[in-house]
């Protein structure tokens, strides 16, 4: 889903970046703009939150449960996004009596992006919220984190970000935020010299002081003002998989939104069944948009240094040709195709198009999007309607 989360700045080589699973601008991903609500008509925070679901009716059955264990004064509504799932999510949420749930089925996957795009949508038309809450399918709020989130100062931030934490009660490493290092001084020199992630990442110290403001968080916990919608509208549902999130909250930074990590907000990431995939990108069609996303992000974080940190990333990246053995050729396409599109700021390209440039593949599981339990050539992908 949304799956990246903006996680893993740095891991390409010292910029900006996000996480394998998906989940850091340009006029294409300000895809328009909403009315700030009424001052006079609305109750302070009130707050709706959008789900995006894909085939985890496991991880959706604890999330829908966990928010709407919340009082109505602290969650008014709950917009559940099913991208095409199979396994009986629809049946489920159909099932479902709470007056709070609103479900938005999805006739084709597609993806994170355009998921919460939808989902964001839909909440603010239909629902008139203060405040939106965005989160994945296995992402939850900690008991009391919406309580914790309704006793902030109501003026101090235009999005807030939660402290997430693995079940076991370990930081999330994926959904740790962030600060630009090519805005920040301290950051940037304390990644130039050897820190890596962890020298524009928020501190492990931090999970326990003050609120702090960040430039970049992922959509696992995300609070976004409406007023804050209103100034840089909705996630470009092109981008599809990996880095809406931080293409989005780094946009809304330099937009000139103020975006605070606030400790006392805690939820929770299951993450337990994931698998990690070892450099390897299963199936391969995810390389494309991985790839372009990123060279996205990084030129919305170095501005002028882009083209000079290019130089530096995109030899790293060919190196991973090695982790492809016996699709090298369809990965070279793929990356070809994502380093031109990425430099142009493109995301028009069909997923019946990027599948293509693929070509067969052998069987993977568990990734998360229909066709990966076999070879792409035999299944739709997200986002195909045929």
């Amino acid at each position: 889903m949304g799956k990246t989360a903006a996680g893993d700045m740095g891991a390409q080589g010292g910029g900006a970046g996000f996480d394998m699973r998906g989940h850091l601008c340009v006029l294409p991903l300000m895809q328009s703009t909403v009315p700030a609500a009424p001052s006079s008509a609305l109750p302070p925070r009130r707050l709706v939150a959008v789900v995006v679901t894909y085939n985890r009716l496991e991880k959706l059955r604890a999330t829908v449960a966990r928010l709407l264990e919340a009082a109505p004064g602290h969650l008014a509504a709950l917009v559940v996004v099913d991208n095409a799932s199979t396994d009986g999510t629809a049946d489920w949420l159909a099932g479902q009596d709470d007056p709070r749930l609103d479900v938005l089925r999805n006739e084709i996957n597609t993806g994170g992006a355009g998921g919460f795009e939808r989902g964001m949508r839909h909440a603010v038309a239909a629902h008139a919220p203060d405040w939106l809450l965005l989160t994945d399918d296995d992402g939850r709020p900690a008991p009391g984190g919406l309580a914790a989130f309704h006793a902030l100062p109501g003026d101090r931030w235009d999005a807030v970000a939660a402290a997430v934490y693995f079940p076991g009660g370990e930081i999330c490493e994926m959904n740790r935020p962030s600060r630009n290092p090519f805005w920040h001084r301290r950051e940037f020199l304390r990644t130039l010299l050897g820190g890596g992630r962890s020298g524009f990442h928020v501190q492990p110290a931090d999970y326990d002081g003050p609120g702090m403001q960040i430039d970049v968080t992922s959509f696992v916990g995300f609070f976004i003002s409406r007023q804050a919608i209103a100034r840089i509208g909705y996630p470009d549902p092109q981008l599809f998989i990996y880095g809406d999130d931080g293409l989005y909250t780094l946009g809304l930074t330099r937009a000139g939104g103020r975006i605070g990590f606030e400790p006392s907000v805690r939820f929770e990431h299951d993450l337990s069944t994931f698998e990690g995939q070892r450099g390897r990108f299963l199936p391969l069609w995810k390389a494309y948009y991985y790839h372009r996303n990123l060279l996205m992000l990084y030129r919305m974080a170095a501005g002028w240094l882009f083209l000079p940190a290019c130089l530096a990333i995109l030899p790293k990246w060919l190196l991973k040709t090695r982790h492809h053995r016996g699709e090298r050729r369809a990965f070279l396409r793929l990356m070809g195709r994502a380093i031109a599109d990425g430099m142009r700021r493109r995301t028009d390209l069909p997923h019946a198009a990027v599948l293509a440039l693929a070509g067969p593949a052998g069987p993977v599981r568990r990734s998360g999007y229909p066709g990966d339990s076999g070879s792409e050539a035999e299944a739709p992908g997200p986002g195909v309607s045929g």
